[in-house]
């Protein structure tokens, strides 16, 4: 069965609806889902927080659910440092961290972070080829830095639909994980990559079918897509169609979905997600 995930609300969802991340994830695990995640944001112009803080705290209050980065983003930091926030997640969590890795954000993020923009895919990839060894405690020459305690590496989940992102999930990562995509194309991506992981980012609010033109228009402003493509993203409408949904996406190839709730009460939507699945 398609495992379900969902991403811990915003602050500006936590301040809206008095819900804290520790509330929030536990309630996740506690209605059957199979993972909560966090978002790896510096400088949006929104409030964030640190990806890293938020899925201690996800890690602390919860036993069995997952912890994901969706995604996070190691070549806009040290790369030492950012091993150390990775290998600290996997220990406190007992080894239930999903690292989800990208190169994205916005040039004006990677400006405050001190990392040139252009640099970013030479610098993911070397993350990619080095974290390994990091996370093991091995000495890294590159680095001169050997760095415990040592950890089993968490799977390395590979974000983005490009084809960059396709040949990065070939030659580093343990998984594929686009978002906002159809089941059309989850099925092209998946028949390149026999044995990994498929798991795809999707959002949407159950039992209510009507969000899905305000949903559409926000997903075209937000990441430049054509409305009538992005009227076919949504997972919207009551929990049957909710679910059938999830099987046009398991059909296509993929074990794991992350769903991102566009409004409504939070801690209702994830009951209803769960009810979903089921």
């Amino acid at each position: 069965m398609l495992d379900i995930g969902v991403v811990l609300p915003s602050v500006a969802v936590q301040r809206e609806e008095k819900l804290d991340l520790a509330t929030a994830a536990r309630h996740a695990e506690d209605v059957g889902l199979a993972s909560v995640w966090h978002g790896d944001h510096l400088a949006v112009g929104t409030p964030t927080l640190d990806c890293a803080v938020g899925l201690a705290v996800a890690a602390a209050s919860t036993r069995r659910v997952k912890i994901g980065a969706s995604v996070f983003v190691p070549a806009i930091r040290p790369l030492a440092w950012a091993a150390k926030q990775i290998a600290s997640l996997q220990y406190v969590s007992r080894g239930r961290l999903i690292l989800g890795i990208g190169s994205g954000g916005g040039a004006k993020q990677w400006a405050a972070a001190g990392v040139p923009f252009a640099q970013r895919g030479h610098r993911t990839d070397t993350a990619l080829r080095m974290l390994p060894r990091l996370l093991a405690g091995e000495h890294v020459d590159e680095l001169d830095v050997e760095l415990l305690p040592a950890v089993t590496r968490p799977p390395f989940w590979i974000g983005n639909a490009s084809t960059t992102a396709i040949q990065r999930t070939v030659r580093y990562g343990d998984g594929w994980f686009p978002s906002l995509i159809t089941p059309e194309d989850v099925a092209k991506g998946a028949k390149q990559l026999s044995g990994r992981t498929v798991a795809i980012g999707a959002t949407g609010r159950i039992n209510d079918d009507d969000s899905r033109t305000e949903i559409a228009m926000s997903l075209s402003q937000a990441y430049g897509m054509p409305l009538e493509r992005a009227t076919k993203i949504p997972i919207t409408g009551c929990r049957e169609q909710v679910a059938e949904r999830f099987a046009a996406y398991e059909a296509a190839g993929a074990q794991h979905l992350v769903f991102g709730i566009s409004g409504g009460d939070w801690l209702e939507q994830t009951e209803l997600l769960a009810d979903a699945r089921t």
